[in-house]
């Protein structure tokens, strides 16, 4: 009788447990239904709809975690066995409709009072109040996400049955999406408006970056700019070049590390202080040569090369040159500027069409001031700008250093950083850079491409191989078909039209630079280290119509994480340069 009853009462308890199993899968499917709607309605901003569709979200969120907060399903999930899968949707059901309740529903609330056009740049500021206010509810949002995918993340998923491994494994994936991108908005939340010149004005040095004389972290600074910012004010400031602003005698101190690679130049000129790759040191080092050209201290420095203006001209629409003294200057350069021409009117129409350097880098200041005007009278479409600018930032053409070090340590958290240790470097990370030594502005032609090959090593250490192919596109007679500044004419001693390119890649910390190539021979290379991580250099010299690839092989990697490649950015686009990862086969008994 005894033993009939409990068999009852399992067949019962069982079928219970079905039909709450049922609900929890039929309301997170509906819940995952409404998240692209959701995302939809935030991006077009669309506050009415978007509650709408969270108090749905929510809806769905909570009848799952009310399904399994059952006392018979909680009695199951410490049952041996079959109990952890039990315990995991409930987990799973919880994480969810915390992120609904705590996460989202305060951030669509907080959508209602923002209005995204009014906080663009302008000539008469922006309403920064509602972006404060914004921030803690930010903020609080990004530590519930954290938590619930901190939470999943703890779940042993090794002996769960397949039906909860796979719903698992897929909610960790889209927490880790959001967590990324609420943290981020949170840490912007916080700086934004302190570095809008919410408490008071703030000036940056804004450094354009000419890709046609490579630099490491772009190109040779092109023009300089102090660019004020005051209540979300935007102005232009005094206007210079780096020419300009002279030699540092004495030379400014330069980290030892970076001076062994880069030479004391880095310290000395401003046109070389981006050499290293490393921005916060660029950028420290710019601020300190500026503010002894000028006497002026700034709060921070903005970097950005003409494809990235390109994307702000994307957003604006086209800029008519307005500037009398420009149209005389230029004549025959094109007299409305857009994302598509920028790039070639700044960096090759200007050399064909203006002969004197001082006048070309007055020409490049000047184009700049036309756009960042246009910016700052508010034209344009802010969407348009976010996504524009957010592309070069990804690119790495937009970079950002404040000199407020409770700014600069949440900076220092993304790419936007420029940083090359740090938080914002993953663990098998590599960086391939390239220095111009033409002492020209051939980079323009030059077409180059970047690969990352994993190698077979049959023990616990990886093997990655870097392999770098440059090209000198440049006409046959470019010795007397291009202008003498763009040849360099041989003054540094490479013959005009020969593109002659320092090469240095960057390992994951703790690897070793082992081996380099160049075409195929082995070759000498320069190895150092910069914060604990491998740098190898190999200098390039190509004639017109020439190619050379250069592989440097990294060993001793013990990360074992995805290998993650960052360049130079150049004129090419990304996609362009960067190719997909390659797998080398391993050969049996080798």
């Amino acid at each position: 009788m005894v033993l009939a009853s409990v068999g009852l009462f399992l067949l019962v308890a069982g079928a219970w447990l079905g039909t709450r199993a049922t609900i929890v899968k039929n309301e997170l499917e509906a819940a995952a239904q409404l998240l692209p709607v959701l995302k939809a309605d935030i991006s077009e901003v669309k506050p009415e709809e978007a509650s709408a569709t969270v108090d749905q979200l929510k809806s769905h969120t909570q009848a799952a975690r009310e399904a399994v907060g059952d006392p018979i399903w909680t009695l199951a999930a410490v049952v041996p066995g079959l109990g952890p899968n039990f315990s995991a949707v409930t987990e799973v059901a919880r994480s969810a409709d915390d992120v609904a309740t705590i996460g989202v529903a305060p951030l669509v609330k907080v959508l209602e009072t923002l209005n995204w056009d009014s906080l663009m740049p302008s000539s008469t500021g922006t309403n920064l109040e509602p972006l404060q206010k914004a921030s803690p509810s930010v903020a609080s949002a990004a530590h519930a996400v954290r938590v619930s995918a901190d939470r999943l993340e703890r779940i042993d998923a090794s002996s769960l049955l397949p039906q909860v491994a796979a719903p698992l494994a897929q909610a960790r994936e889209q927490l880790e999406a959001v967590t990324g991108a609420l943290d981020a908005s949170s840490d912007a939340s916080q700086i934004a408006p302190g570095m809008l010149g919410a408490q008071g004005p703030r000036n940056y040095l804004l450094m354009i970056q000419n890709n046609a004389e490579v630099r490491a972290s772009g190109g040779i600074p092109g023009a300089l700019a102090v660019l004020k910012l005051d209540q979300g004010k935007l102005s232009l400031g005094t206007q210079s070049s780096a020419g300009a602003v002279g030699v540092m005698q004495p030379t400014l101190p330069v980290d030892a590390e970076q001076q062994q690679i880069y030479s004391r130049r880095l310290g000395k000129y401003m046109q070389d202080v981006n050499l290293t790759p490393d921005f916060p040191t660029t950028a420290n080092t710019a601020q300190a040569m500026w503010e002894r050209k000028t006497g002026q201290r700034v709060d921070g420095v903005i970097s950005m090369d003409p494809v990235a203006l390109g994307y702000i001209l994307d957003a604006t629409g086209p800029v008519k040159i307005s500037n009398p003294e420009l149209l005389v200057l230029a004549s025959g350069m094109p007299k409305e500027l857009t994302g598509k021409n920028v790039v070639p009117t700044l960096l090759s129409d200007v050399y064909a069409k203006i002969e004197e350097p001082q006048l070309q880098d007055a020409y490049f200041a000047g184009v700049a001031q036309e756009i960042f005007a246009a910016l700052s009278s508010g034209k344009g479409d802010a969407k348009a700008l976010v996504d524009g600018m957010t592309r070069g930032t990804t690119e790495g053409r937009v970079l950002v250093w404040s000199g407020k070090a409770e700014e600069q340590s949440i900076i220092a958290k993304y790419a936007l950083s420029g940083s090359v240790a740090g938080p914002s470097i993953s663990p098998a990370q590599f960086g391939v850079y390239f220095n111009d030594g033409t002492g020209a502005k051939m980079d323009y032609y030059v077409k180059r491409t970047v690969q990352l090959v994993q190698e077979c090593t049959g023990d616990e250490y990886g093997q990655v191989r870097v392999r770098i192919t440059s090209t000198n596109t440049a006409p046959a007679d470019a010795a007397k078909s291009l202008p003498g500044y763009v040849t360099g004419s041989g003054v540094f001693g490479v013959p005009p039209g020969t593109v002659q390119t320092n090469v240095i890649a960057y390992g994951p910390v703790q690897s070793i630079v082992q081996t380099a190539m160049v075409d195929g021979k082995s070759a000498d290379f320069a190895a150092h280290r910069h914060s604990n991580r491998p740098v190898g250099s190999v200098t390039v010299t190509l004639v017109p119509g020439q190619s050379s690839t250069v592989e440097l092989t990294f060993g001793k990697i013990v990360q074992h994480t995805e290998p993650k490649l960052v360049v130079t950015p150049t004129v090419q686009p990304v996609k362009d340069v960067v190719l997909g990862m390659e797998t080398a086969q391993c050969v049996p008994g080798k």
